[in-house]
């Protein structure tokens, strides 16, 4: 008996260990791929290929979009906890610290009401474009806010703006020394 399930054990490990091995390329390709679809929609088109230069910081990682060698925006990937579990978001900000697009890459909220975060025309999407944390209060309305929340879904709307605030936190910690330096030499 402990010979037959002690073979089970050793062949379905083995079969386990192949289905790993097989699918492990193309699983990070496609998640390559996902990134980089994320930073195209959150930034201003560019002539680089920023995933190729991520840049790991502490809360997130930077992408810079460049045209002609310029920076022309920063894509910033966080995630956030929200009702369901972790939400992960890609936030696209101009060189003057103003939201220019957010792509939810993951989630995990309630499908018909938090789900809808990933709609690009739900209310708490639509009115971060264009919005500097440093100067709007990004936050829903029931908090004091400027921003509509996603209706029975405030937790996700929370979730998803402090996503932003937090992506704004290491654009202003990382990202604008780069943008002052550049500035400084023109």
């Amino acid at each position: 008996m402990v010979l037959v399930l002690s073979g089970i054990c050793l062949v379905c490990s083995a079969l386990l260990g192949t289905v790993y091995a097989v699918t492990k390329a193309p699983i990070e390709a496609s998640e390559i791929q996902k990134v980089n679809a994320a930073i195209a929609a959150v930034t201003p088109s560019f002539d680089n290929v920023p995933s190729e230069a991520v840049q790991e910081v502490d809360g997130g990682q930077i992408y810079t979009a460049t045209q002609g060698g310029q920076p022309v925006g920063y894509a910033i990937k966080v995630s956030v906890g929200g009702f369901g579990g972790p939400l992960q978001l890609m936030v696209g900000f101009t060189p003057d610290g103003s939201v220019y697009n957010t792509s939810v890459i993951s989630h995990s909220e309630t499908p018909g009401l938090g789900a809808k975060i990933v709609d690009e025309n739900i209310a708490p999407r639509v009115q971060v474009k264009g919005k500097n944390p440093a100067v709007n209060n990004i936050a829903v309305r029931k908090d004091g806010g400027e921003i509509d929340a996603i209706t029975a879904s405030t937790i996700t709307s929370r979730a998803f703006l402090k996503g932003v605030n937090a992506a704004y936190e290491v654009f202003k910690a990382n990202c604008q020394t780069v943008n002052t330096e550049n500035n400084g030499q023109e």
